[in-house]
């Protein structure tokens, strides 16, 4: 009878519960780690679908036994803007690592697209190969097998925060791009995710701020400070009540709620926060903008985090700490010579 592998063993399990049972009754984790390492070595270098899946199930073991002094990476599959699939791996802070791929679908299932196949360089890489991409020499190697995604996580910053669009009015531009370049850079660096527990992934807060471009495109957001979520029908009535529609069209007014609350999904451990600006946020001073922002995001946190406090195993008062103080550094120390 053919032995069976430990790659095949791990790929036995549908869950990550029965996963993790079978790892921790394994008796040297730090054996078990290093042939798992071994084999993450062979696999981030995948050439087609199985071994891409390989490479998912070492990920998700090496996230429940720890990647000791290895970096650890994600193994994640997403979508191209084309709408075939993507894989690559992430570090913690969201920088990618080894082979990312698009793929392209055939009729009998899916292949590596030569020209969109890219190798980045890591610490990991046993051979030290540099960065190249668009161009790593991959074949066509078509296989009928779905793409995998890692289902647990490694420990990281859990609080993103993004624009919604890249519109926004001029006098934002500069604190919006401090946001992405500075501030969230920040909060990667210096977050403590370790210390906090394995519940929660991910903490999305998008920000939608009123905008008017150069095609003559317009959002403007009317905030309703409601608890209250109000549905797309209930704001379209009800502007319609405060606006004539002539005012609404040219205006292109939408009413919002300041701050909108997504669910909490356990088995990807994210949730979502949506925060509206009307165009007067355009129209403060850059510190002000980096006041109201800061309010925001603390009320929204801290809302998000007493309501999940309740239902799971994570220090949400250590990670505001550490949030609040990493934000009240960014308000202090980006200025604009405006604002002096």
């Amino acid at each position: 009878m053919k032995k069976i592998t430990m790659i095949e063993k791990i790929a036995e399990f549908e869950t990550l519960t029965k996963l993790e049972a079978y790892l921790f009754q394994q008796t040297n984790i730090e054996d078990l780690r290093s042939k798992l390492l071994s084999e993450f070595s062979k696999y981030a270098d995948y050439k087609n679908a199985e071994e891409w899946n390989k490479a998912v199930r070492i990920c998700e073991s090496l996230a429940i036994v720890g990647w000791g002094d290895n970096e650890p990476v994600e193994a994640l599959r997403g979508m191209f803007f084309n709408g075939n699939p993507m894989t690559y791996f992430l570090n913690r802070f969201g920088e990618f690592r080894f082979v990312d791929a698009i793929w392209s679908k055939r009729k009998d299932g899916f292949t590596m697209e030569q020209g969109r196949t890219s190798f980045h360089a890591s610490a990991n890489d046993s051979q030290q190969r540099e960065t190249i991409l668009s161009d790593y020499i991959t074949k066509e190697h078509i296989q009928d097998i779905k793409l995998l995604s890692q289902r647990n996580w490694i420990p990281k910053n859990p609080i993103r925060i993004r624009a919604g669009l890249s519109n926004c009015y001029e006098n934002s531009k500069p604190v919006i791009e401090s946001l992405q370049k500075d501030l969230q850079i920040a909060l990667n660096r210096k977050m403590q995710p370790e210390k906090y527990g394995r519940s929660v992934n991910r903490i999305i807060i998008t920000c939608s701020f009123s905008f008017f471009d150069d095609n003559h495109c317009k959002t403007n957001y009317i905030i309703k400070e409601s608890n209250k979520k109000i549905s797309s029908k209930n704001a379209y009535v009800e502007i319609q009540k405060m606006f004539s529609k002539k005012e609404i069209e040219e205006n292109g007014y939408f009413l919002r709620n300041r701050i909108e609350y997504g669910p909490f999904r356990k088995d990807t451990g994210r949730t979502r926060i949506t925060i509206h600006f009307e165009k007067g946020f355009s129209e403060l001073t850059h510190s002000e903008q980096r006041d109201k922002l800061g309010k925001y995001f603390l009320v929204a946190l801290n809302k998000t985090s007493d309501k999940l406090k309740k239902k799971l195993d994570y220090d949400f008062e250590l990670m505001m700490s550490d949030f609040t103080g990493i934000l009240n550094d960014w308000k202090k120390h980006h200025y604009n010579i405006n604002d002096i």
